[in-house]
């Protein structure tokens, strides 16, 4: 009989708090999801679908790789037109570059280049799809599911490693984002101030610990009492409040920050040469983190598509998702030159696209009872239409 693989992660934890004391959640988070090996994503059990912890756009058919197939077209299309009725100097690109980072096991891949396949193929002839996926073990997973599209398709481990360059073309993640570690805050009533909630190790259990904060060089950071969690110094943003709202705040209110998301914002922008970056993610604006209903922040384990009832229990065998704050990923794409096409919820994105293909005849298979389940499940609102928003940019 096969016993099951030892899990341990759980090991690899006490032994960093052992040596380190308490770490941030974030790096509790991250070794949880992406330990090698160990990690949750490492465990191809734990693929989406009905079969594991939690859905995806992508579990629900290939429909939604379909439509953002259409949508990339469209764009690239476009900017093609637009370049020669410029008469702009720069020649047309041999090459276009559709970018997806974090491709799980690469169905979305594979349903999106079926599409350019066989719908638009010569768009498809010039087309080179780049995955940026710095897990060895997933790229392999991803490899098998795109065998037949092996010459289209080149991997990538970190933005580092892509060609000077860059991506002209599209950008995009897919429930990418709200997977990236989070620091966990606590809101302090009586001093008016946030703390970080570290994680710790008492009696066997995980457990919370407050890490103090102070100032630093014109910025919060965390500090224990004991050391600096490394970490947690490189955190900006901290959430400011009105001193209207700091007043009524209650003692404990829970929120998250993310700068792993808004890093990689930054680099994806830098990255982007011309055309598009998007994500598809769980999101919300700043001001929506702050309000009565998220008293408990946005953090949630999920566990065979049921919340968990412990953030904290079994590392690298239960899912763990924080909504993204789009504000900041926008603040940070504006900086770097992007400009902002819009925030849509999945539904509205994905209503228009179809709407366009109806109106003009072009690019859809035919509609079956099949394909007009997947888009009501991907576009009604209590589906997936308003659980996932997307943040639009251009270079």
């Amino acid at each position: 009989m096969l016993l099951p693989p030892v899990n341990g992660l759980p090991e690899i934890l006490r032994g960093e708090m052992k040596a380190r004391g308490a770490i941030t959640f974030a790096r509790f988070m991250e070794l949880s999801l992406c330990c090698p090996h160990f990690g949750y994503y490492e465990q191809l059990a734990n693929t989406p679908g009905r079969s594991g912890d939690f859905y995806t756009s992508v579990s629900v058919g290939p429909l939604f790789g379909e439509l953002l197939a259409a949508q990339f077209a469209r764009w690239l299309g476009q900017w093609e037109t637009r370049r020669e009725a410029r008469e702009m100097n720069e020649p047309a690109p041999a090459r276009l570059q559709l970018l997806e980072a974090g491709a799980q096991d690469g169905r979305l891949a594979a349903d999106i280049l079926d599409w350019f396949k066989s719908r638009q193929p010569q768009l498809f002839d010039k087309l080179e799809y780049w995955i940026l996926e710095p897990s060895l073990r997933r790229q392999g997973w991803q490899k098998k599911t795109l065998d037949s599209f092996n010459r289209q398709v080149l991997w990538f481990d970190s933005w580092e490693s892509l060609p000077p360059s860059g991506v002209r073309g599209v950008i995009f993640s897919n429930e990418l984002l709200d997977a990236m570690p989070v620091h966990r805050l606590g809101w302090d009533a009586r001093n008016k101030t946030w703390f970080e909630w570290g994680v710790g190790a008492e009696g066997g259990q995980f457990v919370w610990q407050k890490l103090l904060l102070t100032k630093e060089r014109g910025h919060q950071a965390a500090v224990s009492e004991s050391l600096v969690p490394r970490s947690a110094l490189r955190v900006e943003n901290w959430p400011e409040l009105p001193a209207d709202l700091a007043a009524v705040l209650p003692d404990g209110f829970t929120t998250e920050i993310c700068p792993a998301a808004v890093d990689w914002w930054r680099a994806a922008a830098a990255a982007l040469k011309r055309g598009w970056l998007l994500t598809l993610d769980y999101g919300l604006t700043a001001e929506q983190f702050i309000c009565p209903e998220r008293a408990q922040g946005t953090l949630r384990a999920y566990s065979r598509h049921q919340p968990g009832p412990d953030l904290l229990a079994s590392p690298g065998e239960q899912d763990l998702t924080a909504h993204v704050n789009l504000t900041a990923l926008q603040n940070a794409g504006e900086s770097a030159g992007l400009k902002t096409e819009g925030m849509f919820t999945q539904g509205e994105f994905l209503t228009r696209i179809a709407q366009t293909m109806w109106r003009d005849k072009s690019g859809l298979a035919e509609w079956t009872p099949p394909r007009a389940r997947q888009f009501q499940t991907l576009t009604h609102p209590e589906h997936l239409g308003r659980q996932f928003k997307l943040l639009i940019q251009t270079r």
